[in-house]
């Protein structure tokens, strides 16, 4: 592994480079690094840019390409003027005046989908269908990433907009295949509370996780049974006004979809039924993604059980959501303090065996798992700790390892209730910010 150098990093986030410099500098040289203090330059480099009250605080305008720090005005364009106005304009609104991009994607979309949806229930026709439904399922993934802000910090625009703020959603989710509420209910009220554990309706531990059979088995269970799943499991855990709450928009959802298509099919079809079936479908991959490789000694540590992806697709067009381990550890970090909190936190990382990747998206981890295509896997990792200087086959072997199904016996002591060295262990965890 010696004199390895970082990737072809053209279309990362800045955070992103920032972060992978750093990991290859310890790579490289990894003897001369132990010992070293953290990486201050890289920390303050990543805190000046999420930072409104720093010189080169840099707001997240747009997905696809960053926005360059503000020219005088006497050397500004009549476009860089205009923008530079949104710019100042958005910060107002948002809550985090990072937060440019949320206000640019809620106009986006109440600009180009909603309006192409009304416009096909006046005058459908296939293409325009098909042309709807390609929209959509590029918009999915930033849509369902800034709801995944939205119901984690309960908003994402500022207490003036609070009744559009809470509206939005609700016109907006079934258009991109969300059914009303569920998303919070499923990812904030089960999901990050179990963590992937055996009661998580989304754990992977239960199957064999490069199977596709398994795959499709956990993939139809969510696809088909989440409308009486996530009730029954609030009913189990004594939660019946959750349960109560996702039954009704479970069912709200589905009522509304089939009262459509009795009126008008076609555009139905496309709108809302479609998408619904995609996102349905793509929800699931990306989890299996984000939570196949589960360490076989401790797959209830946060560090153990999910991974992070430094890369271009779940990092610049779905805010961070490649720090996922970070999310875990704490899920209400601000999506531009993810980088930092990685960084700072290196060390552990790797103490704990943590698994980075780059240059690669759930999507892909899904395929190279269920594809049985470790060595790809292992050319991808980002070896930390001990995992430096291991061979690629032997990353693939131990890659291999994580992602074998636990036996209900090796799930009842692994994940044993009131242990109080696993109290402790998390509790630790979560100290790490």
């Amino acid at each position: 592994m010696a004199d390895l150098k970082g990737p072809d990093s053209a279309f990362f986030t800045v955070s992103d480079v920032i972060v992978l410099d750093e990991l290859y500098r310890d790579i490289n040289d990894h003897e001369a690094s132990k010992g070293q203090q953290q990486p201050q330059i890289a920390l303050d480099r990543l805190s000046s840019l999420a930072d409104p009250k720093h010189p080169g605080f840099q707001p997240t305008v747009f997905c696809a390409w960053d926005a360059e720090e503000p020219k005088k005005k006497s050397s500004r364009t009549l476009r860089e003027s205009i923008l530079q106005l949104y710019i100042n304009w958005a910060r107002t609104v948002v809550r985090n005046e990072t937060d440019v991009v949320f206000l640019t994607h809620i106009i986006l979309y109440f600009s180009t989908a909603v309006p192409s949806a009304l416009y096909m229930f006046h005058d459908f026709h296939l293409l325009h269908g098909i042309a709807h439904l390609l929209l959509i399922i590029w918009y999915s993934g930033s849509f369902t990433l800034m709801m995944h802000n939205h119901i984690h910090n309960n908003g994402v625009l500022r207490k003036p907009y609070a009744i559009f703020d809470w509206t939005f959603p609700y016109i907006l989710e079934p258009l991109m295949g969300h059914t009303w509420d569920s998303y919070y209910y499923h990812h904030v009220k089960a999901h990050h509370v179990e963590g992937n554990g055996p009661d998580d309706l989304s754990s992977t531990i239960r199957y064999q996780r490069d199977s596709v059979v398994a795959f499709l088995q956990y993939e139809l269970r969510f696809l088909l049974l989440c409308w009486i799943d996530l009730p029954l499991y609030f009913i189990s855990k004594r939660k019946y006004n959750l349960a109560a709450k996702v039954f009704c928009s479970e069912i709200s959802s589905y009522t509304a979809m089939v009262l459509l298509a009795r009126w008008n099919l076609k555009p139905t079809l496309f709108v809302f039924i479609l998408p619904f079936v995609v996102l349905r479908f793509g929800l699931m991959v990306g989890n299996w993604g984000q939570h196949a490789l589960v360490d076989e000694l401790e797959p209830d540590s946060d560090f153990r059980s999910s991974i992070t992806l430094i890369d271009v697709p779940s990092n610049r067009f779905c805010f961070n959501d490649g720090y996922h381990t970070s999310h875990h550890l704490n899920p209400l970090r601000h999506w531009r303090d993810h980088p930092r909190a990685f960084l700072k936190a290196k060390e552990r990382y790797a103490d704990e065996g943590a698994l980075v990747f780059q240059n690669i998206d759930y999507l892909e981890i899904t395929f190279r798992c269920l594809t049985k295509n470790y060595m790809h896997l292992a050319k991808q990792l980002v070896p930390m700790g001990k995992q430096i200087g291991m061979s690629q086959v032997e990353l693939a072997a131990m890659l291999k390892t994580k992602l074998r199904k636990f036996s209900e016996e090796e799930i009842a002591a692994k994940f044993a209730k009131f242990d109080v060295e696993e109290v402790k262990k998390k509790t630790e965890e979560k100290r790490v910010q």
